[in-house]
C-alpha cells in the first residue's frame, strides 16, 4: 500500500486557476482552445474539483514595478484583486497555496452530468488520482439530483476506458472525428443510474478499494 497520505480534493477556486490551465495545457495542447477557467467558475451548470499535494506548497509569483512608480498594467490589476500593499514598493506577491496536481470539470443539465473534462500532471499519473477525481464527480452529482453520468474518451485510450468501465460506465455510442487533432473518434460512455443502491454499494467498495491501495483517505469534498 502507499503510504502517501497527503492528497484530498475540494472544489475549484479563483485562485487555481492559473495551475489548472498549466494541467490543462500539457495534458490538451493539441486540442481545441482552452477553456475560459474564470468563466467557468461563475457558470451555475459547470462544477469543477481539484486534487491537491497537501505538502507541496505553489510557488508564488512574484510581479516586480520600478521603485518609486506606480503600479500600472498588470501588477495593478493583481493589486486591486488581491488587495495587497507592495512591501518596500517594490514587488507584489500572490498568496500561495497547495499544488494542484489534477483536475476535473462537469457540467449538470436536468438529469444528466456530463464529464467535459479530467487531467492530471504527468509527473504525478499512475497513482490513482485520476480515480480520486472521478469518485466525487459521481458522488457531487447524485447531491445535484442527476442520475445519469457521461463522457467522451478517445478509442485508443484503453486505460481510462478501464477505469471507466470498472465504475460502471458502458458504451453507448460514438462520436466520429470528434478530436480536432488527428480526427480520431471519441466514444460515448455512460452510467445509466447513479442513484440505485446496487450501484451506490459497488461505488462504496471501490473507493475502499482505492484507499487500501493507495493509503488515500477518503473524505467529503472540502468545499
Amino acid at each position: 500500500m502507499n503510504e502517501n497520505l497527503s492528497y484530498y480534493v475540494r472544489r475549484m477556486r479563483s485562485q487555481d486557476i492559473a495551475q489548472v490551465a498549466e494541467i490543462d495545457r500539457e495534458a490538451f495542447s493539441t486540442q481545441w482552445p482552452p477553456p475560459n477557467f474564470q468563466q467557468e467558475l461563475r457558470n451555475r451548470l459547470a462544477h469543477y474539483i481539484v486534487v491537491c499535494d497537501d505538502e507541496k506548497i505553489a510557488e508564488r509569483p512574484v510581479v516586480k514595478t520600478p521603485s518609486g512608480k506606480s503600479l500600472t498594467g498588470l501588477a495593478s490589476r493583481l493589486k486591486r484583486l488581491f488587495g495587497r500593499q507592495l512591501p518596500g514598493g517594490d514587488e507584489l506577491s500572490l498568496p500561495s497555496g497547495h499544488y494542484i496536481v489534477g483536475f476535473v470539470g462537469f457540467w449538470a443539465m436536468a438529469d444528466e452530468a456530463h464529464i467535459t473534462s479530467i487531467a492530471v500532471r504527468e509527473a504525478y499519473r499512475r497513482q490513482g488520482l485520476g480515480e480520486l477525481l472521478l469518485m466525487p464527480v459521481i458522488d457531487l452529482a447524485r447531491e445535484l439530483k442527476t442520475s445519469i453520468v457521461t463522457l467522451e474518451v478517445r478509442t485508443s485510450n484503453t486505460a481510462a476506458q478501464r477505469l471507466y468501465d470498472k465504475y460502471g460506465f458502458i458504451q453507448v455510442g460514438v462520436r466520429r472525428g470528434y478530436y480536432t487533432d488527428n480526427g480520431e473518434d471519441g466514444l460515448i460512455m455512460s452510467i445509466q443510474d447513479i442513484t440505485l443502491a446496487t450501484f451506490q454499494a459497488h461505488l462504496e467498495q471501490l473507493k475502499q478499494e482505492h484507499s487500501r491501495k493507495w493509503g488515500i483517505a477518503l473524505s467529503q469534498i472540502t468545499r
